[in-house]
């Protein structure tokens, strides 16, 4: 069967196709497998545009494309048209896929929406992994917000380059993270397209917006060097996690009425331990704010609860159950 002829105009730069396959390759072993077929996130914007030139350039005849529509704007429904209209001149089929978001933080609801849709996509098409245009900006924006947060190792760690789908088997790919954000830019302004302008990544109500102004204003910043530092955060995660299993393994004992933990690691992974026994007793993940605080009671040889358990600390080291209706000071989850 013939593949269907992408408009020249819209092939990128060779060198910026083979750097694009490199950086797929890196992530996706698969890649040489004829048979594999990819999908790609594309919203209209800069970055998924250049995903999706990129894409069809790098691998013709093998790439879908579908944008989803939030329908928490006026103009969304003409955008994802417009990014059909441009697969149609890259010869790729596109899918418009729909979502209700539900009420609460918008950008959570919105992204668990997209994911979940997205997913629905790749598995009707049989396609064999979805990619987005996460980039080293992405990254080094990401660190910094959550840096300004507080946040621990597993909070600082990057984006890696393959994961998975929310509550799904399906490869998440995120071939671009070595890409810089203007990289990116000059790829979709070579092909002559318009892409996006999404008000909301202007508006300041938003900390991703007020960490991206600040940071173009800060030229003495390495933006792909503190891209490479939450790469580097996440192998650590990685490692802590490791260590947090064998500690898990060799010191979490079931009991009668719940678990029993003999912590032995230091604290990093004594509380990556203490919040899966929570998750494995009460069925929801806590907040780590209250494992901290969980953590430094049970030092002290205070009992506290936590969800709906109380944990007490004993001679044979802390044993977690299921709280009585009346329990010690309870650590907000």
């Amino acid at each position: 069967m013939d593949l269907p002829v992408p408009d020249p105009a819209l092939i990128p730069a060779p060198e910026a196709v083979s750097r694009f396959r490199s950086g797929l390759d890196a992530v996706w072993p698969e890649l040489g497998q004829e048979a594999t077929r990819l999908g790609v996130a594309v919203s209209g914007g800069p970055d998924s545009t250049a995903l999706l030139l990129l894409a069809a350039a790098a691998l013709p005849g093998r790439v879908e494309a579908a944008t989803v529509d939030h329908g928490l704007r006026p103009e969304s429904a003409r955008e994802a048209a417009d990014v059909a209209l441009l697969c149609g001149r890259l010869g790729i089929p596109h899918a418009t896929l729909r979502v209700t978001v539900a009420p609460g933080n918008v950008q959570a609801e919105a992204r668990a929406a997209r994911y979940a849709a997205m997913a629905g996509w790749v598995t009707e098409r049989g396609l064999s992994a979805l990619a987005t245009a996460h980039h080293a900006d992405d990254q080094a924006e990401t660190l910094l917000m959550r840096l300004n947060r507080g946040s621990g190792v597993a909070g600082l760690a990057g984006t890696r380059g393959r994961g998975r789908v929310p509550e799904t088997a399906i490869p998440l790919l995120r071939p671009m993270l070595e890409w810089r954000r203007a990289e990116l830019g000059a790829v979709v302004v070579a092909a002559g397209v318009s892409a996006v302008d999404d008000p909301s990544n202007a508006n300041d109500r938003f900390d991703r917006v007020r960490i991206r102004k600040a940071l173009a204003d800060a030229d003495w910043l390495d933006v792909a060097a503190v891209a490479r530092s939450a790469e580097n955060l996440a192998d650590a995660d990685a490692a802590l996690e490791w260590m947090a299993a064998l500690e898990w393994r060799s010191c979490v004992k079931k009991e009668p009425m719940g678990l029993r933990y003999r912590p032995q690691a230091p604290r990093a992974i004594a509380l990556r331990v203490l919040a899966r026994c929570v998750a494995e007793l009460d069925g929801e993940e806590p907040r780590g704010s209250a494992v901290a605080r969980l953590f430094e009671a049970l030092c002290e040889g205070k009992p506290a609860s936590i969800g709906e358990l109380v944990v007490r600390p004993n001679a044979g080291g802390w044993s977690f159950a299921k709280a009585p209706v009346r329990a010690a000071k309870k650590i907000k989850s």
